[in-house]
């Protein structure tokens, strides 16, 4: 599948507003997320299905993701965009196109460390209009100047990724052949374990491990779909808080 020109220009899009924070709702809490990219995705090519499913399978990596002190291990949006992108356009399988990701995800984190670094110029900029007391100077600097250069630095890599990269990872894949296509897909496989085993390891503290047994009983042993246990989830979580509320109110633990 060839991927055009306003195709790519979309693909880029998307990459800039999951890192940006322009419109309520859009950004960090939403886009960024490989499954909601990876259906935006889908959409701008015409497989909203596929991208909802290959944007589902990357998600699974980045279950236990967790970015502190400026510190970030992988890019999830990167991942989930430029990923289905040239998952849906070489035509591989979610499980590939998860192998792919991952390094994918990687090179993601050269941009933010690009960002972080040049947003501390932009800081300076601020604190020269706050000595002189010039408040529209420091909120206007703080906004525009930051995601302009956001801009520069995360739609043009995907947008010259997603018009030209499909084409040479297709090529790549027909010349190395269906093993070498058999070793990324048994690697895809095994990510999505290590991150449930990141998340796992984020739950398991204090009395949280018996809500995850309750979860996995009613899902084992009575059939129940995933929004019937994430309503009981609700309701066990209401009864924690009141029970927390009380222990406190009494003085006990």
């Amino acid at each position: 599948m060839q991927i055009s020109t306003l195709q790519a220009f979309l693909i880029g899009i998307v990459y800039y507003l999951g890192n940006s924070t322009w419109l309520a709702g859009v950004g960090y809490y939403t886009v960024y997320r490989p499954l909601v990219a990876g259906t935006l995705v889908g959409i701008i090519l015409g497989d909203p299905v596929q991208g909802a499913v290959v944007g589902a399978t990357i998600n699974l990596m980045y279950l236990g993701f967790i970015s502190a002190g400026g510190a970030l291990p992988g890019d999830p949006a990167l991942a989930g965009t430029l990923g289905t992108a040239i998952a849906i356009a070489s035509g591989i399988s979610p499980e590939a196109a998860l192998a792919l990701a991952v390094p994918i995800g990687l090179l993601g984190t050269l941009i933010w460390f690009i960002r972080l670094t040049v947003n501390v110029i932009f800081i300076h900029w601020a604190d020269a209009f706050a000595e002189k007391g010039d408040t529209r100077g420091v909120m206007l600097t703080n906004v525009f100047p930051p995601q302009i250069f956001l801009f520069i630095i995360s739609f043009f890599p995907v947008f010259f990724a997603s018009l030209y990269g499909p084409d040479a990872i297709q090529s790549v894949i027909q010349l190395l052949g269906g093993k070498v296509l058999h070793v990324l897909m048994v690697i895809g496989g095994m990510m999505p374990a290590l991150g449930i085993a990141l998340n796992m390891r984020a739950i398991a503290k204090g009395d949280t491990m018996a809500y995850f047994f309750l979860g996995f009983f009613l899902t084992v042993y009575l059939k129940l779909d995933v929004i019937a246990v994430a309503a009981f989830a609700v309701v066990a979580a209401s009864i924690h808080l009141i029970l927390s509320k009380g222990a406190k109110a009494n003085g006990t633990t």
